[in-house]
């Protein structure tokens, strides 16, 4: 496995080879220039204790010496490391709704990506706490696995839209029916299941959904996304607005958040709801839920991490420095002897 601690340095590459290229520019001019006054024999009677090869050596180790400076700034990263942590917190898994509704734009930007962005700012403020992600319409699909991997938790909250569940409709009694698949059988006191939802044109069965939860020890939380106005749900192309759904009467269809149901799904697990529309109050409310749950501890996790390697090309670009300022340029004369370096 490999990784780069700094990959924002990797344009430095670039700089040993333009040093390189504007040696070999140098000695090509410097030979003509010779070439002008007088032939390399003349040269070598002028001047015999010079040694071109090992020019071109010190040329080489500054060359090695810089490039491995570069890989030292970039820090690879190679090997794994395997370490066994014990981890103490809470299960909670986010239900995302993603029907059309959750398109119309009485909250800003729009509910959608409401919900993503409270769920990231959620998920900053996890510790030791795994998180698992479901999404649903009319049909609930698990995205993420209880995991403690926050980076993996957001990229996958990055690909979350309107368009990824086929089945329209607000199924919130199939999303509660998944999240207990998600949850080890046996412990029951760590569980929290919060819903992000308008809440309307819900399937029947999710207060029946609710009360299996509660048997379970899932509490959940119900986040509402929207306002009691409501507002219409805009069909786009290209980010423009071509239009806004309508039903078969050919009128705008104007969608509105149902706190009533997100409050009864909430209470029926002795859970609670909040209005969505300020993040900040939100997170809190997250937070709170959280902290008065009872931390579990979990089985033994296995992970793997990239260890530093930017010490040893560091410590090469420090030999070949130096071997470059102890090399000289004039021919070493024991070693003239066996002609080693030519004349």
């Amino acid at each position: 496995m490999f990784d780069v601690g700094n990959p924002h340095y990797q344009y430095l590459f670039i700089l040993p080879i333009i040093v390189w290229v504007i040696y070999l520019v140098y000695k090509s001019w410097r030979k003509r220039k010779q070439a002008e006054l007088a032939d390399s024999a003349l040269f070598a009677q002028i001047n015999p204790n010079h040694s071109n090869r090992k020019s071109v050596i010190k040329h080489l180790f500054q060359f090695l010496g810089l490039t491995a400076l570069v890989i030292a700034l970039v820090n690879p990263k190679i090997g794994t490391r395997l370490e066994t942590i014990t981890r103490k917190g809470v299960d909670v898994v986010f239900a995302i709704d993603v029907s059309k509704s959750m398109l119309a734009e009485d909250v800003a930007p729009n509910r959608i990506l409401k919900a993503k962005q409270i769920l990231s700012k959620a998920i900053d403020e996890l510790v030791n706490d795994r998180i698992g992600i479901i999404v649903y319409a009319g049909k609930a699909y698990a995205q993420l696995p209880l995991t403690s991997d926050y980076a993996a938790a957001k990229m996958f909250l990055r690909t979350i839209d309107t368009d990824m569940v086929p089945t329209q409709g607000t199924d919130i009694g199939n999303a509660v029916e998944m999240a207990l698949s998600y949850f080890e059988s046996g412990i029951k006191q760590n569980r929290v299941l919060f819903i992000l939802s308008d809440g309307e044109n819900h399937e029947e069965g999710a207060l029946e959904a609710s009360q299996l939860a509660s048997e379970n020890g899932i509490i959940i939380n119900a986040i509402g996304l929207g306002t009691i106005q409501g507002g219409p749900i805009p069909i786009k192309r290209n980010g423009m607005i071509k239009g806004y759904k309508k039903d078969g009467s050919n009128n705008v269809v104007v969608t509105k958040m149902d706190p009533e149901m997100l409050q009864q799904l909430a209470l029926s697990t002795n859970g609670a709801f909040i209005d969505g529309t300020h993040t900040k109050e939100t997170i809190a409310f997250i937070k709170d839920a959280l902290a008065k749950m009872e931390q579990v501890e979990s089985e033994t996790e296995m992970f793997t991490d990239y260890e530093d390697q930017f010490q040893w090309f560091l410590g090469l670009a420090l030999l070949f420095f130096i071997l470059d300022f102890i090399t000289p340029n004039r021919k070493t004369l024991w070693l003239r002897k066996i002609n080693l370096f030519g004349k």
